[in-house]
């Protein structure tokens, strides 16, 4: 039997669309008020705040490692996952769309921030979470193309 060969990015294997591949344009932090929903409901879930919002979605995404879906509609990200896949994820408060997460790492490290999760690739870019020194909690995401361009 032959070894598979290491996955090379987060994104290998996902199913991504984004409407922007990245972020670093970004003149202000996009953030997200996150929603959590079971499996299998990602679809009906987004259908609801695209017609509540009257926007359509500009990202769906699947991070397989961490047996997740996501989309984002207008300032909410849908997380879809088992109770057990998204319980590491229901402390943080919100995810911020960064133009730069090295920037806000290195901003909250000197305002005295702890950075509970460390910089690292994700599918859609790179990101980190900290905890503030009021206790929110907070992912940080900064978005590139994928090796592939998605």
């Amino acid at each position: 039997m032959t070894k598979s060969p290491e996955r090379e990015h987060p994104s290998d294997g996902a199913v991504m669309w984004r409407r922007s591949t990245d972020s670093s344009d970004l003149t202000e932090p996009r953030t997200f008020v996150r929603v959590f929903t079971g499996p299998g409901t990602l679809e009906s879930v987004t259908a609801f705040y695209e017609q509540l919002l009257g926007v359509e979605r500009d990202m769906w995404f699947t991070y397989p490692d961490l047996r997740l879906g996501l989309a984002a509609v207008g300032g909410f990200l849908l997380i879809e996952g088992t109770d057990e896949s998204v319980a590491p994820f229901r402390a943080t408060a919100g995810t911020l769309l960064v133009d730069s997460a090295q920037k806000y790492l290195d901003r909250l490290t000197a305002a005295g921030a702890e950075i509970t999760d460390p910089l690292k690739p994700v599918p859609t870019g790179a990101g980190f979470s900290a905890r503030h020194p009021d206790g929110t909690m907070v992912e940080y995401v900064e978005h590139r193309p994928a090796p592939d361009g998605r």
